[in-house]
């Protein structure tokens, strides 16, 4: 029964990339203690990694592993971006691998002030002519290829920009934004407060999911930018909670 349990665990982890202990313990039909026990046990042979209050795959937090989820509809929503981006834009870009999607689309527009904390997107627009980019600096994450801490904060209150587009790890009607830790909370945060609009990046499957941390409300962003796939009646409560949600190009 156990065993059964674990590979259903793992099954539903393939699918939404990250779970809590309350939902786990609601599809399998068994306790919260249970399910926490299980977590511990996956987590200990290493195929997978607990967070507070569910677990995600061991590359969950990794970028390499989350740029290959969902890859099509990150494609997707980078196109749909860039129809809110006009020339002489000033743009913070987040280190998410959905907001990367959108780097390539950026190099047809011919004057733009760029000022992101991720090395992917530095490598996609390092030769772009018509572009200025500006690295935030700060402590390197290799394992996210970004650059956070205290000093990127500082970095980023120096500057002001027209638009921000960022990603998030979860988002929700009763909790807002949420992320996996403190560092990528604090800087989206921060590009947030430091931006005319905000527009969240965020395939379908972020919708209703609750991560680590929450820290900004829904009202925080102008725009939630996604994919064909969210369910129509889903839309329809973001929309009627007052959120403008775009899903079509």
């Amino acid at each position: 029964m156990t065993n059964q349990r674990h590979r259903q665990i793992l099954a539903q982890l393939h699918t939404e990339e990250e779970v809590t202990v309350r939902t786990l313990a609601e599809r399998l039909g068994t306790s919260e203690i249970t399910i926490r026990r299980d977590l511990n046990q996956l987590a200990d042979a290493g195929k997978l990694v607990r967070t507070h209050g569910g677990a995600l795959l061991p590359d969950g937090t990794g970028f390499a592993g989350k740029s290959e989820r969902h890859s099509a509809e990150k494609t997707y929503i980078g196109e749909l971006a860039a129809h809110f981006v006009e020339d002489g834009d000033t743009l913070f870009l987040d280190c998410g691998s959905t907001v990367l999607a959108l780097a390539p689309h950026l190099k047809k527009f011919r004057n733009l002030k760029i000022i992101t904390n991720s090395l992917p997107v530095l490598s996609v627009l390092l030769e772009a002519p018509h572009l200025s980019i500006n690295l935030i600096g700060g402590e390197l994450d290799p394992h996210r290829r970004a650059v956070h801490g205290a000093v990127a904060l500082e970095h980023i209150a120096r500057y002001h920009a027209d638009k921000a587009f960022i990603g998030t790890d979860g988002l929700s009607l009763t909790n807002g934004l949420s992320a996996q830790s403190e560092t990528e909370a604090s800087l989206s945060r921060a590009l947030i407060d430091h931006a005319s609009l905000t527009f969240l990046l965020a395939d379908a499957g972020k919708f209703e999911r609750n991560s680590y941390l929450r820290y900004a409300p829904l009202t925080a962003v102008h725009r939630i930018l996604t994919d064909k796939r969210l369910d129509e009646s889903l839309h329809r409560q973001y929309t009627d909670a007052g959120h403008i949600v775009v899903s079509g190009i």
